[in-house]
Parts: structure tokens; C-alpha cells; sequence
């Protein structure tokens, strides 16, 4: 008798693990649910938070860039387990990139502060006491002196940034910047980019015509998140100035995410899904763009973001791995708050996915990483600098994206 109860015991055990045996008794009979169909196990795949970003990865190396992201799918892949997200985002990378290679920009504010915005973050902005003086625009001599000992540095990419709500009305000093660009790009030999404000038309195709490279316009969070951090400009403002920029044939930056130029900043208060609806807006664009820069807030004294809680690398690796399975072409920029990681920080992300910097002692007002200990860092790092684009034929593979080297040009390949 008790035999028979310790073996009906044993028995039960074994069906509650879900293990199956043969036995003189019959086992307890169960229904057994049907075979899923593929287009079932395809979508329970997706669901399942271990192989999103392995089959993102997947697709994106297979079919290269796509904008009819879902804003479900983008979610389960930031949500996967970090190492995986890693992984695939560097996968993915080294398909569509020289993987050593790293852009380098500078970022000089050519007009600081007095800001009629109110971004909660900025120090430049009029309405906060932050010590940060209104100035006029920077003369001739020293913008082209700082572009200079840019390129003498290395950096490939000169930015200029202008603390202002749009170009309207400010016809003499956008003129003079026009001849900045002018001669920055075609009488150094560097791409340039500016970040200026809301833009017309008019002042785009000048910008083109100049020779402008890329335009910087952030979008900084998602839609739903971005009447917490503005108020003074719309976000259909901000992608107005975008489709402009698009338009007149210059590359978009954008982040904090923004374009390049928008570019998308982390840390500001927001949720994890704001920062997917920013992923989500950017990756669903006509057209990726051209650079993706992601910030870590910089919390400045005298902004309304003054304590917020510091961003963590591994939020940083998140938002970069995400940002290359989703549009594996852009350059996906280390930018504001990178000077407070360490070199094996930053090092994940590069293999995440990162593959450009902004480089120099300053970013606009807040402090960022010397060109030395970029320099050193490269070093330690195998990294090699990636030579400017404009005026190097490149060919695209149409398929998957990958730089491919017409003979005669300068591009360095990687050992």
C-alpha cells in the first residue's frame, strides 16, 4: 500500500514538471494543444524578449534600412537582455560600417546665450540664471582660427551653433555665416554643419548652396514626453525644419536623439518609452538620418533639469545598440555628457554600435573630452579617424548599406 502511494506521489510530481514517461499504469491523459502554424511561432518569436533584437539584427543585415519600424518592435528590442542587444547591435555595425573607424566633429557656439526658448535643459536659454551671458556672433578670425586647430586635431566635421530661436529677421548674421561655411568647407576641406534654429526655405537652399554638409535640429524626446521639456516651439515645428532641411538636399542630425542633425537627449526625466517613441520618430522618417546624436543630460545649475539623477552607461549602450539595428547607416554619435565616462565605458559603445564623436574641450557651454585624451583613447582603442565623405566617391550597396572603395579614393580599411 504504501508503495502504491509513494509511486502515484512520484507520479504527480513528474506531471507537474511536465515530464513525460512510459509506465505499466496509464498516465492522467491531458489535451495536447496543436502544432503552432509558422506565421504563430514568427510572431510569438518577436514577442519574446531574448530574440527581438537577433532577429532585427537579422533582417536589417538582410534587407538593410527600413522606416515602417513599429513602435512595438523598436520596444522589444531595447528591452533585450543587454548582452544580446549588444551583440546584435555591433553585428550589424561591422556589416554596414568600417567598425574601426570614428568620425570626429568639434562644436564651437558662434553665439551664446540670450535664448528666447525655454528647452529645460540649456543653459543659453534667457529665462534661466545659469551665469551664461548673451553674446554677439563670433568674428571671422576666430571661427576660422577654432576650425583650424579642429582639423590640425583631426576632427573631419566643423560645427557651429548659433543660440537662437530661427534665422527670421537676422539677415547680416546669417550672411556672415554662410561665407564661415564657405570657407570652412571649401577652403579647408572639411565637412560642416550648423545648428542655427528653425529654418526657412530660403535659408536652407543658401545653406546647400554655401556648401553646408549636415543641419543639427533636435527633436531631444518623444512626442508625448516634449511638452515637459518645451513649450516656446512645437514638435511638428521641429520636423517642419527637418523635411526643409531634407528638401534643399543637406543631411539631417537629429537626436538626443536628434536629426543630423536632430539628435536625442537622455536623462531629461523621461520614461523608457519616451525614449522608444524618439527612436520610433527618428526610424520612421522618409529617410534616416544622416547622424544620429544621443546625449546624456548634462544637468546644469540654474535649469529646471538642474538634479536630475546622472545617466547610466548602460542606458547609453541601450539607447546606441537600438539606434544602429534601426538604422544601420546613420553615425551614431558619443555627444554631451560623454566626458563623464570612462575610456572601458565608452569602449561599449563603440561596440555597440557608435561610430562618431564630438571631440574638443567644449560642446557649446558644457565641458567635453580634449582632443588629447581622444587621441590617446583612439590608441588604446585601434580606432582609426573616418576621413571626410563629401568628395570621395562611395558606393552603397543598395542590399545592405556596406562602404565599398572606388579605386582612387581615400577611404582606409580596416586590418
Amino acid at each position: 500500500m504504501a508503495l502504491a502511494l509513494a509511486k502515484a506521489s512520484h507520479h504527480r510530481f513528474l506531471l507537474a514538471a511536465g515530464l513525460r514517461f512510459s509506465s505499466s499504469a496509464p498516465a492522467p491523459s491531458s489535451p495536447v494543444p496543436p502544432p503552432p502554424s509558422p506565421a504563430q511561432s514568427s510572431a510569438e518569436q518577436l514577442r519574446s524578449g531574448p530574440v527581438a533584437a537577433s532577429l532585427a539584427a537579422e533582417r536589417a543585415i538582410r534587407e538593410g534600412s527600413r522606416t515602417d519600424w513599429r513602435r512595438q518592435e523598436i520596444q522589444e528590442i531595447y528591452d533585450s537582455p543587454l548582452l544580446d542587444l549588444l551583440f546584435h547591435g555591433a553585428q550589424v555595425h561591422r556589416h554596414a560600417h568600417n567598425f574601426r573607424e570614428v568620425q570626429q566633429c568639434t562644436l564651437l557656439s558662434i553665439k551664446t546665450g540670450g535664448c528666447s526658448e525655454d528647452c529645460a535643459y540649456c543653459p543659453q536659454s534667457s529665462r534661466y540664471s545659469t551665469g551664461v551671458k548673451g553674446q554677439k556672433l563670433l568674428s571671422e578670425d576666430v571661427v576660422l582660427d577654432a576650425a583650424r586647430k579642429a582639423k590640425d586635431a583631426g576632427s573631419t566635421r566643423f560645427c557651429m551653433g548659433a543660440a537662437w530661436r530661427d534665422t527670421v529677421g537676422r539677415n547680416t548674421n546669417f550672411n556672415q555665416i554662410l561665407d564661415y561655411v564657405k570657407q570652412i568647407s571649401r577652403g579647408m576641406g572639411m565637412e560642416v554643419c550648423c545648428t542655427l534654429g528653425m529654418l526657412e526655405e530660403k535659408h536652407a537652399q543658401a545653406l546647400k548652396e554655401a556648401g553646408l554638409t549636415a543641419y543639427n535640429h533636435n527633436l531631444d524626446t518623444s512626442r508625448e514626453y516634449y511638452p515637459n521639456v518645451i513649450t516656446t516651439r512645437s514638435y511638428d515645428e521641429r520636423l517642419k525644419t527637418l523635411e526643409i532641411v531634407r528638401d534643399a538636399g543637406i543631411s539631417v542630425c537629429s537626436g538626443k536623439l536628434s536629426l543630423f542633425l536632430p539628435r536625442g537627449i537622455i536623462g531629461l526625466g523621461e520614461q523608457v518609452e519616451d525614449r522608444i517613441g524618439l527612436l520610433h520618430t527618428l526610424s520612421t522618417l522618409p529617410q534616416h538620418p544622416e547622424s544620429v546624436p544621443i546625449n546624456a543630460l548634462v544637468a546644469v545649475k540654474g535649469t529646471p533639469l538642474e538634479n536630475q539623477k546622472p545617466v547610466e552607461i548602460w542606458e547609453m549602450v541601450r539607447m546606441i545598440a537600438t539606434a544602429r539595428i534601426c538604422m544601420p547607416k546613420a553615425m551614431v554619435r558619443l555627444s554631451a555628457g560623454r566626458v563623464k565616462f570612462s575610456q572601458p565605458e565608452q569602449a561599449l559603445c563603440f561596440m555597440a554600435g557608435a561610430n562618431s564623436i564630438f571631440t574638443g574641450e567644449k560642446l557649446l557651454t558644457t565641458p567635453n573630452n580634449s582632443f588629447s585624451e581622444d587621441q590617446q583613447m583612439f590608441q588604446l582603442l585601434g580606432l582609426i579617424p573616418k576621413p571626410p565623405s563629401f568628395g570621395i566617391e562611395i558606393q552603397r550597396d543598395q542590399k545592405c548599406g556596406c562602404a565599398q572603395q572606388n579605386s582612387g579614393d581615400l577611404l582606409q580599411q580596416a586590418v
